[in-house]
């Protein structure tokens, strides 16, 4: 471990320029991932980070010591205050981790798969991924207006979700769909109204379950591309549920 007292150590910068502009996670390829448990799921399925930051007051954690001593030469230990200045982050985040951004190879996909088409929100495009994960899910696909799915609230929300998913960005969905199709499987359609009672509707992998954008829902040329459409009843009379609980129970059922 490396104890740092200068914000202009280089890798230091590195990882404070990354963490406050998607710009350059992007141009550079590479993530920000924060707080113990993100590290640790990350550790468990990808092995060593490139950069590891961590907050002395944070030390004396069991687990973040463990980390820290597992991926020793590429610690860097810095004083609390150093560590709070270099973005604003959630309360209890004492530790922070730079990582390749994960690009699968280009895939049609699984056995049961998730599309998300223009979730904008990060909240919900992570949440959706963690449930996803959740429920057996293997393969994630976004469309070009998605949330990012690497931007830290999205890492958050997903809560590791991120290394338990083959996750593929800026995917023309409706083409994805044909070609899913035309493989045997069955692309299931999220609407408000008009489609099958989702407890009525048959459900059989291999299945790819698409959801929509919060305000507008899915487009008509996905809709068409679709082998189905479900609506979730709602016999309480509200006229919607959030995209991310729409998901939920959706994946679960």
């Amino acid at each position: 471990m490396l104890r740092i007292t200068s914000r202009h150590n280089p890798r230091l910068r590195d990882t404070a320029q990354l963490l406050a502009s998607a710009r350059e996670r992007r141009k550079a390829g590479r993530c920000v991932i924060e707080g113990e448990h993100l590290v640790a799921v990350y550790a468990e399925r990808r092995g060593a980070p490139e950069v590891l930051v961590v907050s002395e007051a944070f030390l004396e954690r069991p687990g973040v010591e463990a980390l820290c001593r597992r991926f020793d030469e590429c610690t860097l230990v810095v004083p609390e205050a150093l560590f709070g200045s270099m973005a604003v982050l959630p309360a209890g985040v004492g530790m922070l981790a730079v990582v390749p951004t994960p690009r699968p190879p280009a895939s049609d996909g699984g056995d049961f798969c998730i599309l998300l088409e223009d979730v904008q929100d990060p909240g919900n495009a992570g949440s959706i991924l963690r449930t996803a994960s959740a429920a057996g899910v293997t393969h994630a696909f976004l469309s070009r207006h998605c949330a990012f799915a690497w931007a830290p609230k999205v890492m958050r929300a997903g809560m590791g979700a991120h290394f338990h998913l083959e996750i593929h960005e800026d995917v023309d969905l409706p083409a994805w769909a044909v070609r899913y199709r035309a493989r045997g499987g069955q692309v299931i359609a999220t609407v408000r109204d008009g489609g099958t009672d989702l407890y009525r509707a048959a459900l059989a992998r291999p299945l790819a379950l698409a959801i929509g954008n919060e305000g507008a829902g899915l487009s008509p040329a996905l809709v068409a591309a679709s082998s189905a459409r479900v609506t979730i009843p709602m016999p309480g009379g509200m006229e919607s549920l959030n995209a991310a609980a729409a998901a939920a129970v959706t994946l679960f059922e």
